[in-house]
């Protein structure tokens, strides 16, 4: 790089060249030549509540009577410009770099110094003496750790998984007079109806949106104020609960202060338990994407009994085929949140002493785990389960030609004649009405007046 589209800037090991074309400053630009590690770049999500967080502390601070009002206001005024995105490509450290966060937080800390120089070239506004103040990189990253899980949650999963249930509730409704054939260890159980077999998928959604909204209590708690190690050194009082409040007010999301700064710095278990619940809602949707694709299998092969809408063409060389799409990228993602699981909790259990040193990586797993849970089950109820629908035909001669139909025998004429007449129609190739008949078990009246499927479900 020549010295022309450069500009020297300093920290406290020296001078450093920094792109002349870009705001950030010595420590973001080692931290660039330092970790040239993957592609994975910190999630626009915790730039996004750094900067809801740098500004609700410069607030705190000028209440406080620690920070004027003037570098205050320019403090506020780039991190605005920040959460407009006008400066998105100024935030390009990797997910790979100290586990306290230490160089994204000061990445964010420079460029709103400069920011502030650029609006007002006549007022200093130091990177650590003011956009840092009150603060360290280990209470101000779990801080945002927590603030973009909460949003994350709340914005994106808890919306999109409610308007899943919708879309269930509809489909159950829609089919409360259908009656089909059970199916346990893929094999034929006892009829129920599909609306009830609708009804255990809606009812996952719903126990899953109580499990994310169970676990987002520990997340409101911020560890800002706690500092270095937790004593809150250097941190007036009143801070601590005074930027909780304002992250509130900015946000429009419920925070407060944690209680225990020891436990906000050095301990992760609110993030884990978040997690297994988005873990939760993966292993549910995973389920309910493979009971609608196994459902919809065929055409003319499988079991046929749904149709879901053929979105694209299934195979560059078989002409015609169409292939379950949606379900396959819903069972994808929830694998990958299900390894996102393990790696989270792997990294909360590696801190040590007063800090938890694998913090990046959570918060990059959880908010992956996060937005692909979201993304996929709109594209999944929008692509496919909106379109879904039975086939009445298909589920009645299935329904037919079940022999588990003599569980409802089983009172009249004992579990094992009820055995003998479904092995005398299997192996005979029956109906199970003419292996209970040519046993002598029955009278055609008496099979008639028990074996309902209306009665079974």
């Amino acid at each position: 790089m020549s010295e022309g589209n450069v500009r020297m800037e300093r920290d406290t090991l020296g001078p450093v060249a920094v792109p002349a074309d870009h705001w950030w400053g010595a420590q973001t630009q080692r931290s660039l030549e330092n970790f040239a590690i993957g592609t994975e770049r910190m999630p626009e999500e915790i730039i996004r509540s750094f900067a809801l967080l740098k500004k609700a502390a410069a607030l705190a601070n000028r209440d406080l009577g620690k920070l004027d009002g003037r570098r205050c206001a320019l403090i506020a005024a780039a991190c605005d410009e920040i959460l407009e995105h006008q400066w998105d490509g100024e935030f390009p450290l990797k997910v790979w770099q100290t586990g306290s966060g230490t160089q994204s937080n000061m990445n964010v800390n420079e460029v709103i110094s400069h920011l502030c120089a650029r609006m007002d070239p006549e007022t200093a506004v130091h990177p650590n003496d003011h956009v840092n103040m009150s603060q360290s990189s280990n209470d101000t990253f779990p801080t945002a750790m927590h603030v973009a899980a909460v949003c994350a949650l709340e914005e994106r999963v808890l919306p999109a998984l409610a308007r899943l249930t919708g879309t269930l509730r509809r489909l159950e409704g829609e089919n409360g007079d259908v009656i089909k054939i059970g199916r346990t260890h893929l094999q034929d159980a006892v009829p129920l109806r599909f609306s009830q077999e609708i009804s255990g998928w809606r009812a996952m959604a719903e126990a899953a949106e109580a499990y994310i909204a169970a676990s987002l209590p520990p997340l409101r708690q911020l560890a800002l104020g706690g500092t270095a190690v937790g004593t809150g050194l250097n941190c007036p009082a009143g801070f601590a609960e005074r930027s909780a409040a304002l992250l509130t007010e900015l946000t429009g999301h419920e925070f407060i202060t944690a209680p225990n700064k020891f436990h906000a710095l050095t301990s992760k278990d609110g993030v884990v338990f978040s997690h297994g619940a988005l873990k939760a809602l993966a292993a549910d949707l995973m389920k309910m994407a493979n009971d609608v694709r196994w459902l919809a299998s065929g055409p003319r092969c499988g079991l046929g009994e749904i149709t879901i809408p053929e979105n694209e063409p299934g195979s560059s060389i078989m002409p015609g085929k169409v292939n379950p799409t949606q379900c396959e990228a819903v069972t994808m993602i929830a694998v990958q949140v299900m390894g996102n699981d393990a790696a989270v909790g792997v990294a909360a259990s590696q801190g040590n002493f007063e800090l938890n040193v694998f913090m990046p990586v959570i918060a990059y797993n959880f908010l992956q785990s996060a937005r692909l849970l979201a993304d996929g089950m709109e594209s999944f109820r929008r692509n496919c389960l909106e379109g879904l629908r039975a086939d009445r035909e298909k589920m009645a001669e299935y329904l037919q030609r079940s022999l588990m139909l003599v569980t409802c025998l089983t009172p009249r004429i004992g579990y094992e004649k009820a055995g003998q007449a479904a092995r005398t129609a299997h192996l005979r190739g029956i109906t199970l009405r003419e292996a209970v008949l040519q046993e002598g078990f029955l009278t055609a009246e008496e099979y008639e007046q028990i074996v309902d499927p209306e009665k079974m479900v």
